[in-house]
């Protein structure tokens, strides 16, 4: 049996966004610009992310019984994404993210993880069957750590891919990282993992190969303004990021996890998943919003000249 489908088990937040002309001191009150509600959280940007490359996507995870719920549940339905794994929790409100953007577009964000806070272990149990169909699976660490170690162990056992996004970033057991097919940390996020501080593309070859060396098959370090660098048993990469005019870097890399999983779940080599990536991500961020700034394929490639 072929596997089309790509398995996001992750975080759904309401992202409330503050537009102001820089962050207030402690105790100031400012006047902001702009306010926004969007779509957001790690798990459904990367499921949305996944679903405009045109891949098959299913999302797992929890939403409150309530309007936050219900408008999360129906938006991730507009957009071709599986919902029949998608719990409704009667006893805790919608995720929620607070997130302030000064005039430089730099962020701060404040979550109140809700329903999110109870994806259990229990939950994925539930879904190894659909693991068992699945190309790849697709987890961040939005989620309780115990239930993100059973669904890296469970997707593993089913032989999936399993991609990782390690944010917000937490340090992680030894065993679980031979279980990884990619790991794809940003440069705090590597150096929370590894001791090691990512500031150039020589520290990230440090980084990755410490990552490497515990097991996992592929790390992509997201740079910034310097591209990605990728590190594999048979080699290392770096792609350069493209000048773009940056607004707003909220969901960047969310944006390119779930393109580098679409490309992967389609059998593309790391390389050529990562350069995709890489150009999602730098269409995401001359947009404003978690969810509204991923791209399309057809955008993607037409960035790209394809």
């Amino acid at each position: 049996m072929q596997r089309t489908k790509i398995l996001v088990i992750g975080s759904l937040n309401m992202d409330l966004v503050v537009h102001v002309p820089r962050v207030p001191n402690n105790g100031e009150t400012l006047l902001g610009t702009e306010f926004h509600r969007y779509f957001g959280g790690k798990g459904a940007n990367q499921a949305v992310a996944v679903a405009r490359q045109g891949v098959r996507t299913i999302m797992a995870g929890r939403v409150g019984a309530d309007a936050f719920g219900q408008d999360q549940v129906a938006k991730l339905q507009e957009e071709g994404i599986e919902t029949d794994y998608l719990l409704v929790d009667d006893e805790h409100a919608s995720g929620v993210a607070f997130i302030v953007i000064d005039a430089q577009g730099n962020n701060r964000i404040m979550v109140v993880p809700g329903a999110n806070g109870a994806v259990s272990p229990r939950d994925i149990e539930a879904l190894e069957p659909v693991m068992a169909e699945c190309s790849c699976v697709v987890i961040q660490l939005e989620i309780p750590l115990e239930t993100v170690f059973a669904a890296v162990r469970s997707a593993h056992a089913q032989g999936a891919k399993v991609i990782l996004n390690p944010a917000p970033a937490q340090p992680l057991p030894m065993d679980l990282y031979p279980c990884l097919t990619v790991i794809t940390p940003n440069e705090s996020e590597a150096q929370l993992l590894t001791g090691v501080e990512v500031t150039d593309l020589a520290t990230a070859r440090q980084a990755a190969q410490v990552l490497l060396d515990r097991g996992v098959l592929a790390v992509v370090i997201t740079l910034g303004s310097q591209g990605a660098y990728g590190l594999t048993l048979s080699g290392e990469f770096h792609v350069p990021a493209h000048q773009v005019n940056v607004v707003d870097t909220v969901a960047a890399g969310d944006t390119f996890t779930g393109a580098l999983a679409a490309l992967i779940g389609e059998g593309h080599s790391l390389r050529e998943a990562v350069e995709y990536a890489n150009a999602a991500a730098a269409i995401a961020v001359t947009r404003h919003g978690a969810q509204p700034s991923v791209p399309t394929k057809a955008e993607v490639l037409r960035f790209l000249g394809k």
